[in-house]
């Protein structure tokens, strides 16, 4: 007897998400836009405080929830707390996003917006950013007025480091009339420009963050989706009952109690970017401004000449410092 595994066609047609070779500790990373300073020591010591019933309990989540929810300055209604950005991602096609239904992105951007629309099955627009790395601003609102279910705008955009300013992003809110608009801050804390306190006037306005870039906590994968009360009952109904784990929880509220630490090291971040494109640039490399954690270079017909340069050690200027540096609040405060 031979057996046939009914596998949906969307699934058939596209590859497995290999994710970079592992074997990366103790190296300089640059592929995942990680902390590369590691999470802040009174993360290491919350976590050490948990007992062992606890981890043998279901987690509860409305403490937790209402102490981020402070945090990102909302009510704990409008938060939806889920197991790291890419769930986050995951649930707005799991609630707006049908078969062959439409959704719209702008690319080169985050591949998980594409990833899931192909598994789902969707009709994925993409439009480009232009050769100067600036948004078609004039492409997406045409493309709204075909009614798309999602919209998704990195911001500031990765690999682009493109950033939009409030003004920009509500004139997109204005004419996505029948469009869920999801503005993926990931890199937030970086750019200074959140869209967090305007979820009560747009009521299709949804908010993705994540504690695994300025906190350091992606190993744990714990994200957020902030959105209007109404508008973010809809996500729930397609969560399940148990989406993040304890620890996650512990280590998100023990960093953001260290907000010196976050803080520091995002002045460290953007000290960092600041120097490597002056130094890229006193080698004729050509940079895009970015408002995030990276920054994208164009080296040109001689780029592989570079790339097989070896340049003098860098010692520490390459290392973003420990978190201890930061604060030293951070080593007395009990969390």
């Amino acid at each position: 007897m031979t057996a046939r595994l009914p596998v949906r066609k969307a699934i058939l047609e596209r590859r497995t998400y290999e994710a970079p070779a592992e074997g990366r500790e103790g190296k300089v990373r640059l592929d995942f836009n990680e902390n590369t300073s590691g999470c802040s020591p009174a993360v290491i010591r919350a976590l050490g405080r948990m007992r062992p019933k606890q981890i043998a309990m279901y987690p509860e989540y409305q403490r937790s929830t209402a102490r981020l929810a402070r945090y990102f300055g909302v009510r704990p209604s409008e938060l939806l707390l889920t197991n790291g950005g890419d769930d986050a991602l995951r649930v707005f096609f799991d609630t707006f996003v049908e078969s062959e239904s439409r959704i719209l992105i702008c690319e080169p951007t985050f591949p998980m917006y594409r990833y899931y629309g192909e598994i789902a099955g969707a009709r994925v627009e993409a439009l480009r950013y232009g050769p100067d790395m600036d948004f078609p601003m004039s492409g997406i609102l045409a493309a709204l007025q075909r009614k798309p279910r999602v919209l998704f705008i990195a911001n500031p955009n990765n690999p682009t480091g493109t950033l939009l300013q409030v003004a920009e992003i509500e004139k997109i809110l204005r004419a996505a009339t029948n469009t869920a608009v999801v503005i993926d801050e990931a890199y937030a804390e970086f750019s200074g420009v959140t869209l967090v306190s305007y979820i009560r006037k747009h009521a299709h306005l949804f908010i993705l963050r994540t504690f695994s870039k300025a906190a350091g906590l992606a190993a744990l994968r714990l994200g957020a989706v902030i959105a209007g009360a109404e508008s973010l009952s809809y996500l729930r109904r397609a969560m399940p009952p148990f989406p993040v784990n304890l620890a996650a929880l512990v280590a998100a509220q023990a960093a953001v109690r260290d907000g010196a630490a976050i803080r520091g090291y995002v002045r460290q971040i953007r000290r960092l970017r600041a120097w490597f494109e002056k130094k890229l640039h006193g080698l004729g490399v050509k940079t895009f401004p970015s408002a995030g954690k990276f920054l994208r270079a164009n080296c040109g017909p001689p780029g592989p000449k570079l790339a097989s340069r070896k340049f003098p050690a860098l010692g520490n200027v390459l290392t973003p410092k420990p978190w201890s540096s930061f604060s030293s609040q951070a080593r007395r405060r009990r969390i």
